[in-house]
């Protein structure tokens, strides 16, 4: 028997008013593909006679083997299942059904009624129990067009709360380079996946965006998305940072904490720069990842988690094994998926998107900005950009706050009014009105009077090592090592 023989006198599907949309007020009314599946010949025609009447697609197998096409199509709603047939049995069936299409609603039917059976036939899924012989064809009718009304109802729901998430928390990845959209499409390869991902690309290309990204389109999306920079944790609290500490574990601990990756669970935890972690951290970093559970600082038992781990650095990861400065068990072990962010001066042509972008992000200013003159928009897309994206928006966020005009000017520009000489860690001849600006300026300077070396900067500036690093990362400035 064909297991698409559709009822006879019926429109084929494509023939249906096109204006019956899905999402439209009445739509559960719709007809919709009902499979019918039972190893009695007459009752399968009986029930085509009693459910053509409301217009379904109906496709009719004898058992499991004929059902195979019509549970693969993507229209799939609502399977009539009979509970005892020959070969595979309905409840086989029906728990392969609830696996593979948990979206496909299924309605059970026996002639062997009872209580029991009805009870663990709803425990594996089902959406309702039908009694044969069926003395009430109104009932068949009418428990049909319920089990298309909640198929319809979840898949609503489900599509507004992607709709609602991709909207509200998903962030926008700007550019139309190939590169650029073979990253969009790895990201959307990973929505059904929870394997690690190590993220790659050098400081200021985006890389907590991009984590941001693969966390707002997956399966963990309502779970909390959890950033901690690994190179701005000192070494001797770090292990407490990340795994958590009992009260009174060392000098200073009054309250016990939970840590990162208790806070991450069922969420995803986003380590940038891995690279930084210290040796003695990257061992129980493996061990956590492999057993899925973590002994906060002076407790006697460990503590389950479930999470996922997202790690990025602009390190060179392999070299780092290599060297043995980088566990090579925990490498691969992060190294599941491998994502490498382009720099912003290998794909020029996004410039003038991201520019847009942050025109239309920035400009809030008491001038209205209509656009940027061609000259100032060519300087932009010739620069090499060495902290790439977020150096970008630096300057055009100092730009914006500088316009006299409705339009960009070049001399509206930072990057116009640099030193010839001009490397991008110089410090500009002049500093708009803005803390950043001068915190920017402040660093730039300090580094080019430390020939690069960060500790002797940080000194000169009277900061930390650590506090120094988040400051460069956070304004796109490297130092030399």
């Amino acid at each position: 028997m064909d297991p698409q023989l559709a009822a006879p006198g019926l429109p084929p599907a494509d023939a249906r008013d096109p204006r019956a949309d899905p999402h439209s007020p009445g739509s559960e009314e719709r007809p919709g593909l009902v499979l019918l599946v039972d190893d009695e010949p007459l009752m399968l025609r009986a029930l085509r006679r009693i459910l053509q009447a409301d217009g379904h697609r109906l496709a009719l197998a004898e058992d499991a083997a004929f059902a195979e096409a019509t549970l693969l199509d993507p229209d799939l709603e609502v399977v009539l299942l009979d509970l005892v047939m020959r070969g595979v049995s309905g409840l086989e069936l029906l728990d392969r059904i609830k696996r593979d299409r948990p979206d496909v609603e299924v309605v059970v039917m026996t002639g062997h009624a009872s209580v029991e059976s009805a009870v663990g036939c709803m425990r594996r899924g089902a959406f309702d129990y039908l009694a044969k012989p069926f003395e009430d064809a109104h009932r068949v009718r009418t428990t049909v067009r319920k089990a298309l009304e909640r198929h319809r109802l979840v898949k609503r729901n489900r599509e507004l709360e992607q709709a609602l998430r991709g909207r509200g928390a998903a962030p926008e990845l700007v550019g139309a380079s190939p590169r650029m959209r073979a990253l969009a499409r790895t990201i959307q390869s990973l929505r059904h996946n929870e394997s690690h991902v190590l993220i790659q690309g050098e400081s200021g290309t985006g890389k907590e965006l991009v984590a941001r990204a693969i966390h707002a389109s997956s399966a963990r999306a309502s779970g909390p998305f959890v950033p901690v920079d690994c190179g701005a944790l000192p070494e001797t609290i770090i292990e407490s940072e990340l795994f958590g500490h009992e009260r009174g574990a060392f000098t200073g601990a009054i309250g016990a904490s939970p840590g990162l990756f208790r806070m991450a669970d069922r969420g995803t935890l986003f380590l940038d720069e891995i690279g930084e972690i210290p040796g003695s951290v990257q061992a129980k970093l493996l061990r956590a990842l492999q057993h899925k559970e973590v002994r906060p600082v002076g407790a006697s038992a460990p503590v389950p988690v479930d999470l996922r781990i997202i790690s990025a650095t602009h390190r060179d990861l392999s070299a780092m094994v290599e060297a043995r400065q980088f566990r090579t068990d925990l490498f691969y072990r992060l190294n599941v998926v491998r994502i490498e962010i382009p720099p912003l001066r290998e794909r020029r042509e996004d410039v003038p998107l991201l520019v847009h972008h942050f025109l239309a992000k920035h400009g809030n200013t008491s001038v209205q900005i209509e656009g940027i003159d061609d000259d100032a928009l060519e300087l932009l897309v010739m620069h090499d950009w060495p902290g790439n994206v977020r150096e970008l928006e630096n300057v055009m966020e100092s730009a914006l706050a500088l316009a006299r005009g409705p339009r960009l000017r070049a001399s509206d520009l930072p990057l116009a009014r640099r030193r010839a000489s001009g490397a991008a860690a110089r410090v500009p001849l002049e500093v708009p009105l803005s803390l950043e600006a001068y915190e920017w300026c402040a660093l730039a300077r300090a580094l080019e009077e430390a020939s690069g070396d960060a500790a002797q900067a940080a000194r000169r500036l009277g900061i930390g090592r650590s506090t120094f690093y988040r400051k460069l990362s956070k304004h796109g400035l490297r130092s030399a090592d």
